[in-house]
């Protein structure tokens, strides 16, 4: 049986945790996660960005997602000692903005990876997890 797609994003997670460990710069897991999209061959798009639209129109100021996987899921990458409200808050604004109902918030900096990753529905405000 294929695994899905959800299912794999979340293998790269404790591979590249596994891997590096927590205690990096957001930036290394981001890049990390990368390689293991490429060999998973997993369409992605690093840092897009979207246009914001308020009243059907759009906003000058726009928003960019850390990892934007097969043009449906959105991934928000951290490495904090605490995620807090907010950080949740923001995967939830850019999957309504994006028009988007998948997201994964993932804090790297999280001795557990499992305790790190927070699956997030749009119009949903909890974890699934």
């Amino acid at each position: 049986m294929e695994k899905s797609l959800t299912d794999k994003i979340r293998d790269a997670f404790f591979t590249v945790h596994r891997t590096l460990g927590p205690g990096l710069p957001e930036a290394c897991y981001e890049e990390a996660l990368t390689r293991e999209f490429d060999e998973m061959k997993i369409p992605y798009q690093r840092q897009k960005k979207f246009v914001v639209n308020y009243k059907g129109k759009p906003l000058a100021k726009t928003f960019r997602v850390d990892l934007f996987i097969d043009n449906e899921i959105i991934i928000e990458v951290k490495s904090v000692a605490d995620l807090l409200p907010v950080h949740h808050a923001q995967v939830i604004g850019y999957l309504r903005a994006a028009e988007k109902s998948l997201g994964f918030l993932v804090n790297f900096n999280s001795h557990l990876i499992t305790k790190g990753i927070h699956r997030k529905v749009n119009n949903y405000e909890g974890d699934f997890d």
